[in-house]
């Protein structure tokens, strides 16, 4: 008898215990800001946009047709898979007469170009016919290219063979160069959909477009966004550390995800101009934070180009926060060297 009511208490306070917890979170809920979530396709990769506290009238539906629309404009005007791109079109501009750009494909070619001068050449968007012929552009060859290809290739490639001039034009010395912008232009794209979210009076946002993000404000809970970097491990999606951020970008370019082996080697998408083959060092993963997403973007692929030593004394030069995972490829152990400017961005436990 005792037994039975005591297990009547103890369901009857289980129930008022779940009671006030609904309670709780309703009341939560009530007083939280608003959460819009939205995720959609663009640019060959997924993006995931989450706004907190839209302005009165701003819906997802507004939101979302403000993110795909910044979306199709960069790659209408900058996608090396669309034959009617402005970059397609100047890619096959052979006169030297100057070609004109639009105002978002001239601040693209602007940011490529000042980081090809402060990284040494480690960054050329001119490198895309050598990205092309080691399968990783438009078709689907997947065989490195023999050593005189690479020769040829490497005839007509040089970022110092543009000219961008003030009236908004840019000149190719050479006519069968031939310019892939992707290592900005994604990055690119997070700030032009930042700027339309800000235009519409959104101030706490976080735009995530193919792994490239930016952040503003701060999240649902009122803290800083944290944002999550993954390690650099093939077929695997794990973890390796988060940073946090109220306001800025974070870039991360990597040997890790647009790959292929061929004969037992690591063949990466990430092409040193220097040489014409794929890097071929320890520096696995590299990610850049900064208030520009296309600045941590081309940076990001600066560095993995240069490899380690460089890399970090480049980093601490410009005063950039920066990680470095670097892979030991007899072990396939990772370390992380980081900048102090990084240090302040790891998220504690």
């Amino acid at each position: 008898m005792t037994e039975r009511i005591m297990n009547h208490r103890r369901q009857w306070l289980s129930l008022l215990f779940l009671l006030l917890l609904g309670l709780l979170f309703s009341a939560c809920g009530s007083k939280g800001p608003e959460v819009i979530r939205i995720r959609g396709e663009a640019l060959g990769t997924f993006y995931t946009l989450t706004v907190v506290a839209p302005p009165e009238g701003v819906t997802e539906e507004r939101i979302r047709e403000l993110a795909d629309t910044a979306l199709d404009r960069i790659n209408t005007l900058m996608s090396t898979y669309k034959e009617d791109s402005e970059l397609s079109r100047f890619n096959r501009h052979a006169e030297p007469s100057p070609f004109s750009l639009s105002p978002e494909s001239y601040e693209v070619f602007s940011i490529a170009l000042a980081i090809s001068e402060e990284s040494g050449g480690a960054l050329d968007i001119t490198v895309g016919p050598l990205v092309n012929a080691w399968g990783f552009g438009p078709g689907s060859r997947r065989e490195p290219p023999d050593e005189e290809e690479i020769r040829q290739l490497l005839l007509h490639q040089g970022y110092e063979k543009l000219r961008l001039l003030e009236e908004g034009s840019i000149v190719k010395e050479d006519p069968l160069l031939y310019c892939d912008l992707s290592a900005v232009a994604k990055g690119y794209a997070v700030d032009v959909v930042a700027r339309a979210l800000e235009d519409a009076g959104i101030s706490r946002y976080m735009v995530d477009v193919g792994g490239e993000m930016r952040v503003a404000g701060r999240n649902a809970r009122k803290e800083p966004w944290g944002l999550g970097i993954e390690k650099p491990l093939t077929g695997v999606r794990e973890l390796e550390m988060a940073v946090q951020l109220e306001e800025g970008s974070l870039a991360t370019s990597g040997d890790y995800r647009n790959m292929y082996i061929h004969e037992g080697k690591r063949i990466s998408h990430t092409i040193d101009p220097a040489t014409g083959h794929p890097v071929q060092h320890d520096l696995a993963s590299v990610s850049v934070i900064h208030p520009s997403c296309a600045w941590a973007d081309g940076y990001a692929t600066a560095l993995l180009v240069l490899g380690p030593e460089k890399a970090l004394a480049l980093a601490q030069e410009k005063k950039l926060a920066v990680m470095l995972i670097i892979r030991d490829e007899d072990t396939g152990a990772l370390s992380r060297v980081t900048t102090p400017q990084f240090d302040t961005c790891i998220r504690k436990p």
